[in-house]
């Protein structure tokens, strides 16, 4: 088909149990091998009833072993940054661009079908349930259909319809999840950009497919099995449930406005950012004191995964398509960025982007646009070094609190002596490192309870403060007025330090 040229394509698709298929990694399926069509709670893609026109380069062998096994060249997981021609295309639906969408559905008439876009009509005839679905507004090529006998909760915001469908029985944290809705679309629309679509759902499915939440335009399919039959009575866990709504809700502005190229780095432009956004949400909610232990366990899961890359850790601003990179490690490198420029200039920087590329394609946008909307907010040298550093390099720092010593005074204070050792680390993408300089402020703090400590709170904080620490040996003093019970330099985990077991020192 020439540019421009139209052709009218039908088809039929079947999704049909033929059996038990075995597979690895496949969870049990009651009556045969698919759980996408199902008596209730049926989860269809788009991808998977439709033809897909052209080349899937998602087709290829890309596992190392198998391409030796058949006498294939390695190849490339993704595009070079670099690559223009393949900027070009949409990391999110690769072959297709911005396109305009509309759908019938038919399912059985007790049940409830949602598409992504706006409802227009729906009607019975010979036993089936009609829905007609239409976007408004061009959107990715990303869709899924969904049916079952929900419930709905529904709530409209500012003209905005909030709503979620459920299995009846499992309503525990329904209320959760629209608050969840709230104060995303509270904090998004206050610093990023309006959010452009008219109403918002959120969709249970069964959890045969997995445990996983998904955007896509104005919809979020949530797995039972990740949040809806979450028990959440722990104040010591991670509220998981309100950081994937974020998550999910982010992905409105991170993915369905800043679409990324198929290139390197196609990921940190929508899970990075989505992560941090996330981050700011909680935190609006939690306080900065009780982010420590989301940071920590994002650290620590960036950290062990190193070990584990079959080819090559890239640093964020060409990570390829590998989750402990773009997740993990992009969540500690946006948040160490907003504690050092300010959520103010972070949030400018961000929202200047959408300004900028927003619904933007040939070229889609690049971790480049991010990186420059980034340094264009940055005041100093030492920022637009920390920038480098946590975006162009693979940067670790081994940052340890060696000693400590309290002495009360005669006027009821004390005085608390710190001793603590750093350094700074290059890593190439085997894992070899090798120290350069370091000369940075970094986070001291002086507390009446360890950080780690389920029952911290802010009211523990005696003393926290950035402090300039240079490479070898380091002494500070404060003076406090309550008896202090733990010190230690980075303590809520905010740089990615390879050990960071010793940052604190109970005394």
């Amino acid at each position: 088909m020439p540019p421009g040229a139209e052709m009218q394509l039908t088809f039929n698709t079947q999704r049909v149990n033929r059996g038990f298929k075995h597979a690895r990694n496949a969870q049990p399926v009651p009556g045969g091998g698919s759980a996408t069509v199902l008596g209730n709670g049926s989860f269809v893609y788009g991808g998977d009833a439709m033809p897909y026109i052209g080349f899937s380069r998602a087709q290829m062998i890309t596992d190392r072993n198998d391409c030796r096994k058949y006498d294939l060249p390695p190849i490339d997981r993704a595009p070079d940054l670099d690559d223009t021609e393949a900027a070009c295309n949409s990391y999110l639906s690769r072959d297709s661009d911005w396109m305009e969408f509309r759908t019938v559905v038919a399912i059985e008439p007790d049940q409830i079908a949602v598409v992504p876009g706006y409802l227009q009509r729906e009607w019975e005839t010979e036993g089936r349930r009609y829905f007609e679905y239409v976007m408004d507004a061009p959107m990715q090529n990303l869709v899924a259909y969904l049916s079952a006998r929900y419930a709905v909760e529904n709530e409209t915001v500012d003209g905005i319809e909030l709503s979620v469908y459920y299995h009846p029985e499992h309503d525990w944290n329904v209320e959760h999840m629209m608050e969840t809705m709230r104060k995303s679309l509270d904090y998004f629309q206050a610093n990023f950009s309006p959010y452009q679509y008219r109403q918002m759902r959120i969709l249970e499915f069964p959890a045969f497919l997995g445990n996983f939440a998904q955007s896509f335009p104005n919809t979020i399919q949530w797995s039972e099995g990740l949040g809806f039959i979450a028990k959440l009575d722990d104040p010591s866990d991670i509220d998981y449930v309100f950081y994937v709504g974020a998550h999910e809700m982010a992905h409105q502005w991170w993915g369905h406005q800043v679409s990324s190229a198929n290139v390197q780095s196609g990921t940190a432009l929508v899970e990075t950012l989505a992560q941090y956004s996330a981050l700011m949400v909680m935190e609006d909610e939690y306080g900065p004191d009780m982010m420590r232990k989301f940071l920590a366990f994002e650290l620590d899961n960036y950290l062990s995964s190193r070990g584990s890359e079959s080819r090559e850790e890239l640093p964020l601003i060409r990570v390829d398509n590998q989750g402990y990179i773009h997740y993990r490690k992009g969540s500690l490198v946006m948040y160490a960025l907003k504690d050092y420029l300010g959520e103010d200039r972070i949030n400018k920087a961000l929202a200047n982007l959408i300004d900028e590329v927003a619904y933007q394609y040939d070229p889609y946008p690049r971790s480049i646009d991010l990186i420059r909307n980034l340094k264009a907010v940055a005041e100093t040298d030492d920022e637009i070094k920390l920038i480098e550093d946590l975006f162009e390099r693979i940067t670790l720092w081994d940052l340890a609190t060696e000693d400590a010593n309290v002495t009360e005074n005669d006027d009821d204070t004390f005085t608390v002596s710190i001793e603590v050792k750093a350094a700074k680390l290059e890593a190439d993408g085997l894992g070899r490192e090798t120290e350069v300089a370091l000369d940075m402020p970094i986070d001291i703090g002086v507390f009446t309870l360890r950080p780690d400590d389920d029952a911290f709170s802010s009211e523990a904080v005696l003393h926290l403060a950035k402090h300039r620490v240079t490479g070898g040996d380091n002494t500070f003093e404060f003076t406090v007025d309550q008896r202090p019970a733990a010190v230690g330099i980075d303590p809520y985990h905010k740089l990615i330090d390879r050990k960071s077991d010793d940052n604190l020192k109970s005394l």
